[in-house]
């Protein structure tokens, strides 16, 4: 008896023995089931982080547009600075023949880049850039330099302003050369050496301004009486820059566009209307301050 009793009692311990370790090894399990549910959600809050980041991942592409009576070279201080800063900075070329043509060139352009745009136009390729932009959901910002920005139904030049060098006689202004390629019937304009010294850059050492006057492309008639179609600034953040001197398009009229875009404004003291070539640094400022509010997060 005392040993079938001693057995009976050795299973029973046997058995409340094998009772409490699985009761350990469940517990064990269930802490791991836990921390392993911990982490996979936690995977999954950073994974939805993670998904979101692609929406400011890339910096924006800039383009810039040049103005009238220049070319693609007038963004090569600004060009090499956006480079320096990690953006590829493009400058395309502005055909300078009227605004409802030009901007479908640069529109085209914009066709091509996948991603944020950061668009820039320098003058009467502010008018274009205002055209260019409408309806291209990837372009996050423009940015007007010493730039025309016309609302519907209004040209370029009627925005230039009261005062501005460009209200002379057409005569003491411009070499007028007719065009003899298609499109006929359209004047080519070249401007004079004395008023585009004179009043265009009046800021940049006399052989600079000489050799810009000397390499200018010609600006059709029709770019500067061709009415807007579009004022892509009433939909797409907006950035002014310009220079308080300007004689071409008047600080009062730029002011005013800016204003009416609702623009973050820059000025550049003492800054003519070619600030793009005098004062590169502050016009880079400016288009950076645009490209950082594409992706606040990057800032």
């Amino acid at each position: 008896m005392r040993t079938l009793g001693g057995g009976r009692r050795t299973i029973a311990v046997a058995v409340l023995l094998a009772v409490a370790l699985s009761l350990v090894v469940l517990g064990l399990a269930g802490v791991r089931d836990a921390r392993s549910a911990s982490g996979t959600v936690g995977a999954g809050t950073n994974g939805a982080v993670g998904a979101a980041a692609p929406a400011c991942a890339a910096k924006p592409t800039i383009v810039l547009v040049h103005g009238a009576w220049a070319n693609t070279s007038s963004w090569n201080g600004e060009v090499t600075r956006l480079q320096r800063d990690g953006y590829v900075a493009r400058a395309v070329s502005n055909p300078l023949r009227d605004l409802t043509s030009d901007a479908a060139s640069v529109a085209a352009f914009l066709d091509t880049i996948p991603g944020p745009i950061v668009l820039v136009g320098h003058s009467y390729g502010g008018a274009v850039i205002t055209n260019a932009a409408a309806g291209n959901p990837n372009v996050k910002a423009l940015v007007y330099v010493d730039a025309a920005a016309p609302a519907v139904g209004e040209s370029t030049g009627e925005l230039s302003g009261k005062t501005s060098a460009l209200s002379a006689k057409p005569s003491t202004l411009y070499d007028t050369v007719p065009r003899t390629t298609t499109p006929t019937g359209d004047t080519d304009l070249y401007l004079k050496e004395t008023p585009f010294l004179r009043s265009f850059g009046p800021d940049l050492p006399r052989r600079t301004a000489q050799a810009l006057w000397a390499s200018q492309n010609p600006a059709a008639m029709n770019a500067f009486t061709t009415p807007s179609t579009a004022a892509a600034w009433k939909t797409i953040p907006s950035w002014y820059v310009f220079g308080t001197a300007d004689r071409i398009i008047t600080p009062q009229s730029l002011t005013f566009m800016a204003h009416r875009a609702h623009a973050r404004i820059k000025t550049v003291p003492g800054g003519s209307h070619l600030t793009l070539i005098s004062h590169p640094q502050p016009v880079t400022d400016q288009i950076l301050a645009a490209a950082r509010a594409t992706c606040p997060k990057r800032r």
